[in-house]
């Protein structure tokens, strides 16, 4: 069933709306959420395999200089992959907690015992 073209205005004229009240619900529903950690560890991922191509090349090219910088530039990309990883449970996503904040934890607990 087709929707006429006063529906289809009212339609677009509440997705608008919408989008501008609460653009994160807008996506949710459209599918499109993208999330600031999602675009970093792709941006890991693109990393990473260009690492891999130079590192590659530079097999390919016996030089040693070029491995090593292809190796730092792998890293860095497995670094953000692993520090921009969340963990979806029951719709939630959950980040897990870094090094920093178990530190916190610790230096509270310490404090507040004495």
């Amino acid at each position: 069933m087709a929707l006429s073209d006063h529906e289809r205005k009212l339609l677009a004229e509440m997705e608008a709306a919408l989008e501008q009240e609460d653009p994160r619900l807008l996506s949710t529903l459209t599918g499109k959420a993208r999330t600031r950690q999602s675009s970093r560890a792709l941006l890991g991922l693109s990393i990473l395999v260009v690492g891999l191509l130079v590192l590659i090349s530079g097999l390919i090219a016996q030089a040693t200089v070029v491995g090593v910088v292809a190796f730092l530039i792998c890293l860095v990309g497995v670094l953000l992959i692993i520090t921009n990883i969340s963990i979806k449970t029951g719709g939630k996503s959950i980040k897990k907690p870094g090094w920093g904040s178990t530190l916190e934890e610790r230096w509270d607990r310490r404090t507040n015992d004495n």
